[in-house]
């Protein structure tokens, strides 16, 4: 085998290489091509997901705010519970101290 026969066997070899090669790379971009409904798809599916983290965190929001309200309504009611019950336990000692005071009187 001369050189010059060398030398066109192997460009002939690389050419067919490069050949197959350029045909399997189209064949894969064409079975693994993506429709532009799939993209729509996802747009719309993103989309959406979007809307529902926005209305969960209006949800949060509204939650926390509600839960911060009640509290404090319930620290305003335990507020005036334990000042309901200091009066009525002041009226107590206070009508017993009438009582005495009325029996030492009549008695």
């Amino acid at each position: 085998m001369t050189r010059i026969e060398f030398i066109i066997t192997t460009a002939i070899i690389l050419f067919v290489a490069f050949c197959m090669g350029w045909f399997a790379n189209w064949l894969i971009h064409r079975f693994t091509r993506v429709s532009q409904a799939d993209v729509d798809q996802l747009e719309r599916m993103s989309q959406e997901l979007h809307e529902a983290e926005e209305t969960r965190d209006q949800a949060i929001t509204y939650l926390q705010q509600r839960e911060a309200e009640l509290t404090n309504q319930l620290a305003q009611t335990e507020a005036e519970l334990s000042a309901a019950m200091e009066g009525l336990r002041d009226a107590r000692h206070e009508a017993e101290e009438m009582r005495s005071h009325i029996e030492r009187a009549n008695g």
